[in-house]
């Protein structure tokens, strides 16, 4: 083997070469690290839209979330909101689905949000004793189905109808069998380690399976679940597992939305007070996690 002298204008070469592919190595390992998941979507849900159509106290926050990208987190997160990929709701669209609260919702996402938008059925969109299959057919035409699922910036995400059981009389309802046959027909559908997001109407609080639930999701990379329901930002911690349960524009509900950033190590879930312009950092209510991969 011929040997290259020290200092010689090849061996030069060769010692500029082999840097220059360490420090590409390392830059093409920094971009792959960082390009899945990478990903900033708002939350909220219960937007209980009036029977006659009156939908105004959504406005504020709709304007709220068109105005968030490029303000500053809390110093404790770093940077700045993205621009949303857009904008999920967890359900009760409706006080009870007419036509008239459906088409002002409808309105609304076209012409004053900024962003594309997701939303899960609720309870109230069924119609309790007196069903309606008003929002069901609009979900089933925007979607594809009442669950369905879609990809963003390396995260799959689920969206889970499950129906309200009216006979219960309570708010506290487990996850239906048919919904979690098609939740684990649809989290086998990809590989385990698939960054996952799972959306149903029912919270933590609300879900009294959540155990069996649970079961289900054990073998897959659930980034969290999202939930709505009870109408304010809450953040619990089961199992290993994170609930997001997302906040209401109705009123009477704390002025809040819920800004979600997901990226390679880790998960911020923060509600945005948009009535006093100001970060919600209760640590009941907010994320700041590391996700291990």
């Amino acid at each position: 083997m011929q040997s290259i002298a020290r200092g010689s204008v090849p061996g030069r070469r060769l010692l500029f070469l082999a840097i220059a592919a360490c420090l590409f190595g390392g830059a093409v390992r920094a971009l792959a690290a960082d390009a899945s998941p990478s990903l900033t979507f708002f939350g909220w849900s219960d937007q209980h839209v009036q029977v006659d159509g009156n939908g105004k106290h959504l406005e504020p926050a709709i304007d709220a979330m068109n105005e968030l990208p490029g303000t500053d987190y809390p110093a404790a997160i770093g940077g700045q909101v993205a621009q949303p990929a857009f904008v999920f709701g967890c359900g009760d669209i409706t006080e009870w689905p007419t036509r008239a609260a459906l088409d002002t919702y409808k309105s609304l996402l076209a012409k004053r949000l900024k962003f594309p938008s997701y939303d899960v059925i609720g309870n109230h969109d069924e119609g309790g004793k007196s069903p309606s299959d008003t929002v069901k057919d609009w979900l089933m035409d925007r979607y594809g189905g009442l669950t369905y699922s879609f990809e963003s910036g390396g995260v799959r995400f689920v969206a889970l109808y499950s129906p309200y059981d009216e006979s219960l009389n309570s708010p506290a309802q487990p996850v239906g069998r048919k919904a979690l046959d098609q939740l684990r027909n649809e989290l086998a559908s990809k590989p385990t380690q698939t960054p996952t997001i799972v959306a149903t109407h029912l919270c933590f609080d609300a879900m009294t399976n959540r155990d069996e639930f649970l079961e289900i999701l054990k073998p897959y990379n659930i980034v969290a679940i999202l939930g709505g329901h009870y109408h304010k930002a809450k953040v619990d911690h089961y199992r290993g597992r994170y609930f997001v349960q997302l906040p209401s524009p109705a009123p009477g509900s704390p002025s809040e939305v819920t800004v979600i950033r997901i990226t390679p190590r880790r998960i911020v879930a923060i509600p945005f007070d948009y009535q006093h312009h100001r970060w919600v950092t209760d640590a009941h209510k907010m994320l700041d996690a590391s996700l291990n991969r």
